[in-house]
């Protein structure tokens, strides 16, 4: 068998991490598997669907690299299919039309919860032996609605929550069309399943109650239905559900922010399955490891300090070059250094002090664009005692050999003879170069920069 999962956003708001994750398991589980991972739009709800929503949900996948074998395919480019299986299951006595009108459905849920009864429709129009149904309204369009099976019960062994058991008496009739025959989701889903030949459906815990409902259809379709995994909610900082209104942001606004791709997937990916203890790794090694049966039973919390830190350790073991490259859209154009080498070594000697791209471009575009330190810094390690040891560094470094060893050598003799501690000329010549007092190594830093331009900052300061 062939392993085929899918993930199925509805492009009714920007995908954010809790949702994203629900697309990187099953591509994970594909791809160790060597299966296929299917992209699909579930987009029947018209009035909220947006193209805007699908272009995040398109892009935000591109940039993880969760890139689909089969797909996009958008539900409602298969409406001629949903409604083919739908006369199929009228054509068995599956379905029936249902002339309930919605004022009628609210005032029978009134009186149940009156009397303390779970709110659900109660059969009126299905059609059973023996039963006189009402006379047909005048002018009012049925809802189709599915004949859920009135004894036993539903069971499945859920890959996260194991063993998942309801009685089909909790269960009313579901409506698998409106009155105008556009299929419902619960319908629409498990025709793509079947269609798509999927055999594991991954996805939030969200959809446990249309589980059910969903392998009712299954069952009268004739078909064995997928092995499912439900995954726990992700929760934000404050412990809420992960939600737009909760102040989540879209994945997109990540790859804005200067995060790796790969290192999302590995923070993603520990936010509901582990392997042993390890926090860092590549996106090879996640793909080796991963299954089914190491995810979390309990709901993860999202962790912005952790995302962080997980991104400093992917950025820190990338090299120079490969940064060079990834951080170029956050550069000023003064910063984009004509020689390829010297730009990918300013990102090695920067890497160890930044957490995402955006800190990285900073320090590169403090190397080559205008600098403005503070009156705070100037005043505290500009001083008056300290300018004639700037000025006669600044006239070494005219004719210093352009090296790391050659301007420390000079450094020191500056030192000596003006009798000052590192720190007390360090201080201001970063001050005055890049605007702070606190930068890698000052030989290394200058190497990197440009003689003309380090010996005027140096001097307009003084």
């Amino acid at each position: 068998m062939t392993v085929r999962t899918r993930f199925a956003p509805s492009p009714t708001g920007f995908i954010h991490l809790g949702n994203i994750r629900s697309a990187l398991y099953p591509w994970a589980f594909a791809k160790s598997q060597d299966g296929v991972f299917i992209l699909r739009i579930e987009d029947t709800d018209v009035e909220r669907s947006s193209q805007e929503a699908v272009d995040v949900i398109l892009e935000g996948m591109q940039w993880l690299g969760l890139n689909p074998d089969e797909g996009p395919f958008y539900q409602m480019q298969r409406m001629d299919r949903y409604k083919e299986v739908l006369e199929q299951l009228r054509a068995q006595g599956w379905v029936y039309p249902c002339y309930m009108s919605v004022a009628e459905l609210d005032a029978l849920r009134e009186r149940q919860m009156a009397a303390k009864l779970k709110p659900r429709y109660d059969g009126t129009w299905r059609p059973e032996p023996g039963k006189t149904l009402p006379a047909i309204p005048e002018g009012v369009k049925p809802v189709w609605r599915f004949k859920t099976p009135l004894g036993g019960s539903v069971v499945w062994d859920d890959k996260v929550k194991g063993r998942i058991e309801v009685a089909n008496a909790e269960l009313d009739d579901l409506v698998i069309a409106r009155p105008d025959g556009t299929p419902t989701y619960n319908f629409c889903v498990v025709v793509d399943d079947i269609d798509m030949a999927i055999t594991h459906v991954i996805r939030g815990d969200d959809h446990v109650n249309n589980t059910p409902r969903q392998i009712h259809i299954f069952q009268a379709l004739g078909r064995a239905h997928p092995v499912y995994a439900h995954l726990p909610t992700v929760l934000n900082e404050q412990g809420e559900k992960m939600s737009k209104r909760n102040g989540a942001k879209a994945v997109t606004q990540y790859c804005t922010e200067g995060y790796l791709p790969d290192a999302m997937v590995n923070y993603l990916a520990r936010l509901g399955w582990s392997h042993g203890d390890d926090e860092i790794f590549s996106r090879e090694q996640f793909l080796s490891w991963f299954d089914l049966d190491h995810l979390g039973k309990s709901a993860a919390q999202f962790d912005e300090a952790k995302l962080k830190w997980v991104n400093a350790q992917h950025l820190k073991a990338c090299t120079g070059d490969a940064l060079a490259q990834m951080v170029k859209p956050w550069l000023e154009p003064q910063a984009l250094d004509g020689d390829p080498a010297r730009l990918a070594a300013r990102c090695d000697l920067f890497k160890d002090r930044c957490d995402t791209l955006c800190v990285l471009a900073d320090w590169l575009n403090r190397m080559a664009g205008p600098v403005q330190p503070s009156a705070a810094d100037l005043a505290q390690h500009v001083t008056d005692a300290v300018k004639p040891a700037l000025a006669e560094f600044a006239q070494s470094l005219q004719t210093v050999e352009w090296s790391a060893a050659a301007i420390a050598a000079g450094i020191k003799t500056v030192l000596q003879a003006h009798q000052l501690k590192m720190p007390q000329l360090a201080m201001p010549v970063r001050v005055l170069v890049l605007g702070t007092p606190q930068t890698p190594s000052l030989d290394q830093v200058l190497a990197l920069s440009d003689r003309d331009r380090v010996v005027g900052l140096i001097r307009a300061g003084l």
